[in-house]
């Protein structure tokens, strides 16, 4: 019996269908780009000082009212009603009073802020500092925590109900809720926001998985590597573009929210998969007629598909994942080096790479250009298994070296940084691209799903990894390299998929497990 990919050769390669299909499904990826890490701006901390309304004090006693530590304190100034009565005497701030005796008070105020760089973030304008400065790495800990909820449910969701719905679902989520979200009156109020907003992000994964089942050959590697990473790093690197022109949270937002509507069809793969072949042979025939080729009578005459028939009404959920001995190894090395906290790590602190937020997002973003580059070359021509090792161990080095170069040699460190991103970045693409590879078509969704929810929980706790460096400056650094270096010795235990066809059911994998048993 001939597999998937032989019984729809005739299609031929990048026809007009796959062309069109191709890019489509590549513009539905861009918004996760510009959408990923809109925090970096819309948390970002603006310079600011408590805030000073009283007008009954001398010009001195205004500029003197902030107490100096190293630089203008950001949370505390010298109580208002002792400087008022000062003012009032006549004395001259560190002539006649000296400023260290004078008690200190809170911003009971507010704060004024600068507007140097950003005209309000979501920091300035729900006052997200000092005492309440813990919930801005918690913002970012709800939008993940809405990825990673979203990830497995779309998954599942997505093998019961198809790869298309749950595309144009999660799009028309996104759309509403990033929009709706600049109409937030308080901090509450936007991260349950900004909550459903997360859960509508794993379109990606969606598109991720119908561009792997629709897509053959070097077609699908071409999209899984280049096509589907690019569209997303397309979208980075034009968030600080509009973020430098769109200097306030709600503006920045309303951006964001312009639609991308494009027409999609459904994954033959999956209508096989549920023992709906007349459609999946519709889609194909018309795909065909796009392409201007002949169509064999019956498409699927020596498919595999009476198997799939008989299986097509049993559903699988993510707890088949982990019951299913078959798959159960496999699911744990995944979830291992799924984690991806290097590559969230490293993109996060991108932000303190140069002193202009704005170019410090846009290094971050293009050197991701390179590695996708450079994963489509590693699954265009080598072993998945070997490549991501690779990339894990590549992504880990700077990581420890980066501890012994001396202060004084700032663009080594930043060089060793962005190594390390590229080499994370590199991996992280190979990652989905090999988890859709390594799964049976009734839980490839599932499992990819589960894939991105565990990089998501990278992500979560990735501004906390970096948080250590108040305890020791390389720490964050050390972990991450560590952890990198843990997943490079598990991928090891993972089968190769290189040149392999994809597996349609649970049987097919089942055979292929004892098989490479036998021959090992």
């Amino acid at each position: 019996m001939k597999d998937y990919d032989t019984t729809v050769a005739f299609l031929g390669q990048w026809g007009r269908f796959q062309l069109i299909f191709f890019f489509l499904l590549c513009s539905t990826i861009v918004p996760n780009g510009l959408g990923a890490f809109t925090l970096i701006f819309l948390t970002d901390v603006p310079s600011h000082q408590c805030l000073v309304s009283d007008t009954n004090i001398t010009e001195d006693w205004r500029k003197s009212i902030i107490p100096v530590e190293v630089k203008l304190s950001s949370c505390s100034r010298y109580r208002l009603d002792v400087v008022r009565n000062l003012s009032a005497l006549g004395y001259i701030p560190g002539r006649d009073v000296n400023l260290t005796d004078l008690e200190q008070e809170g911003c009971v105020d507010g704060w004024s802020y600068s507007k140097d760089i950003y005209q309000s973030t979501i920091v300035s304008e729900f006052d997200l500092v000092c005492t309440d400065q813990w919930k801005r790495p918690f913002t970012t800990l709800v939008f993940f925590l809405g990825v990673l909820f979203g990830s497995v449910f779309s998954g599942q969701l997505s093998d019961r109900y198809g790869r298309k719905p749950v595309l144009f679902a999660t799009m028309a989520v996104q759309t509403v809720f990033v929009f709706v979200q600049a109409f937030a009156t308080s901090w509450v109020v936007f991260i349950v926001l900004l909550f459903f907003n997360g859960l509508a992000q794993i379109n990606y994964l969606s598109a991720l998985v119908l561009g792997a089942e629709v897509l053959t050959g070097n077609e699908r590697v071409l999209f899984s590597s280049l096509g589907s990473c690019l569209s997303f790093a397309i979208g980075y690197m034009t968030l600080p573009l509009f973020a430098y022109f769109l200097r306030d949270w709600k503006s920045l937002l309303y951006a964001l929210s312009v639609p991308s509507v494009v027409f999609i069809p459904e994954s033959p793969r999956w209508l096989i998969s549920q023992g709906r072949v007349e459609e999946a042979e519709a889609i194909l025939r018309k795909a065909a007629k796009w392409n201007k080729v002949q169509v064999p009578k019956t498409i699927f005459e020596d498919c595999n598909v009476t198997k799939t028939r008989t299986h097509s009404k049993e559903q699988y959920t993510v707890l088949d994942l982990l019951r299913l001995r078959s798959v159960r190894a496999t699911t744990l090395i995944v979830c291992l080096f799924s984690l991806c906290v290097g590559y969230f790590g490293l993109s996060f602190n991108a932000a303190q790479l140069h002193g202009d937020p704005y170019i410090s997002c846009f290094l971050a973003a293009v050197v991701e250009i390179p590695a996708y580059i450079s994963s489509w070359v590693a699954l265009r021509y080598f072993p998945r298994r070997l490549s991501l090792v690779g990339c894990f161990l590549l992504g880990a080095m700077p990581l420890f070296f980066i501890q012994l170069v001396p202060e004084d040699l700032p663009n080594l460190s930043l060089t060793l940084e962005l190594v390390g991103k590229y080499a994370f970045t590199t991996g992280i693409s190979l990652i989905f691209a090999y988890v859709a590879e390594l799964y049976p078509t009734v839980l490839r969704n599932t499992a990819t799903g589960i894939c991105m929810a565990v990089s998501r929980m990278g992500s979560c706790i990735s501004p906390f990894v970096l948080n250590l460096r108040v305890y020791f400056t390389f720490l964050p650094y050390i972990i991450l390299g560590a952890l990198a270096v843990l997943s490079a010795f598990a991928t090891l235990f993972l089968s190769e998929s290189f040149k392999q066809p994809l597996p349609e059911t649970i049987q097919q994998e089942v055979t292929s497990l004892f098989y490479k048993i036998e021959q090992s």
